[in-house]
């Protein structure tokens, strides 16, 4: 049986609140040199650090990862998931425990980790590869692919301090995927890049699982965990809660997300978006749920119309654009629409209070719970504000196909009109 290729045993990592870290040198050789008896009689008979003051970012975890496996990390914020990369990476040393990586180790932990500012992006690919341990024929072999996929050819004799955030992660991506190291790890970096970017990279990933690359990959997707892993753990402030397939990993931590949240009551008809500090120059103040008559509605049954009713505050006059969306419960995006994809209208908006309302003819969702979202933004620039969690809408069942039944969401989100027919000439079978 072969040896795993990452070999996770007790590991554990602790930080000190407000502890500063002095750096070498002789200035600071010195200082310490007088000052140190004097700190240590200071602290004579107590502790160096109350417990208060320490933060366990991972305690006492535990795991293996198979060659050419890969192995999804999901977690809230703050469980431990990036730290656990910086200790593989060896960016920051474990308190306890070890970690044994058998094979040359590529990451993407950061925007431009790894690189150097002052260096332009072809040198930086250069770089990379000597650190990865690669000879420069083998980056030559590869180069040409690493600039294609990266989409910065146009400068690539550029400095990077001159890159946008977008571009640096785009180089480091290529860079780490190209240069075909045999363990890949990956943080939520990718969520920089633009949606077509985030799909190209998956792809990427994709292929280096078929090419028996192991790939450790941090996210908060859970559908991009689905789709990529084989495997999946769960930290949770710092210790592994679970472990084993993707698919049942993810699967119960929705589950315990959802039962922790407190949902809003399903027949709200009106949301108060909480505002941004400092308040940007467009903001939401209130969206509301309607019927077709334009009157306060606790939510649509299938197929019938939606009105979203937008109410917005402009600090100063310009251009705008307004955003309604429709996730799952479980926050998988169903429908998006932006006023700038409709017929690429934008808003002219003069300092004030304003609304607008969205119109669907005929909501597409089957009968359940769903969340409501909206935003307004500078078009196909930024947001300025926007909230994906407004609160849940209740789609009412209703027999839109005419079979005497209705479909829910557990049997299929969307109910889209169809038809089944047996071909002419289909022997032994008969509709009854």
């Amino acid at each position: 049986m072969p040896s795993p290729a990452v070999t996770v045993t007790g590991l554990s990592k602790r930080y000190h609140i407000g502890a500063r870290v002095r750096g070498a040198g002789v200035g600071n050789a010195l200082r310490a040199a007088v000052r140190g008896p004097l700190e240590r009689l200071l602290r004579f008979g107590r502790s160096s650090h109350r417990e208060e003051d320490v933060i366990w970012a991972l305690r006492d975890v535990s795991f293996e990862v198979g060659r050419g496996e890969v192995l999804g990390v999901i977690g809230a914020n703050g469980a431990g998931k990036s730290t656990l990369l910086k200790v593989l990476s060896r960016i920051t040393q474990p308190t306890a425990g070890r970690a044994v990586l058998s094979g040359r180790v590529g990451s993407l932990l950061e925007v431009g980790m790894g690189f150097h500012s002052e260096l332009t992006g072809r040198e930086n690919v250069y770089l990379s590869g000597a650190i990865l341990g690669m000879r420069k024929a083998e980056i030559d072999a590869r180069f040409d692919e690493i600039v294609d996929f990266s989409g910065v050819e146009r400068f690539l004799d550029t400095p990077l301090k001159r890159y946008s955030s977008g571009m640096r992660v785009r180089l480091g991506f290529a860079v780490a995927a190209h240069l075909e190291p045999e363990i890949l790890l990956v943080d939520e970096v990718l969520a920089v890049g633009d949606a077509a970017f985030q799909q190209k990279c998956l792809g990427k990933m994709e292929s280096l699982e078929h090419g028996g690359r192991t790939i450790i990959f941090v996210s908060h997707n859970m559908d991009a965990v689905r789709h990529l892993c084989t495997s999946c753990l769960l930290l949770q402030e710092g210790r592994l809660a679970a472990a084993g397939a993707a698919d049942e990993v993810v699967e119960g931590y929705l589950r315990a997300t959802l039962a922790a949240e407190p949902a809003p009551a399903p027949s709200a008809t009106s949301f108060e978006p909480a505002r941004p500090e400092p308040a940007p120059e467009a903001y939401l103040t209130r969206v509301e749920v309607l019927d077709e008559d334009g009157r306060p509605s606790s939510g649509p049954a299938t197929g019938q119309p939606l009105r979203v009713r937008i109410r917005f505050r402009c600090e100063r006059a310009g251009r705008y654009s307004l955003y309604v969306g429709i996730q799952a419960i479980d926050g998988a995006p169903l429908i998006g629409y932006g006023m700038e994809h409709a017929d690429g209208r934008q808003l002219w908006c003069e300092p004030g209070d304003h609304s607008v309302e969205l119109v669907l003819p005929g909501l597409p969702l089957s009968a359940g719970l769903y969340r409501l979202g909206a935003g307004i933004s500078i078009p196909l620039q930024r947001w300025l504000h926007r909230d994906l969690r407004l609160g849940t809408l209740s789609v009412a069942p209703r027999d839109v196909l005419g079979s005497g039944r209705a479909l829910t969401a557990e049997h299929s989100i969307l109910a889209l009109p169809h038809e089944w027919i047996v071909p002419e000439g289909e022997q032994g079978i008969d509709q009854i």
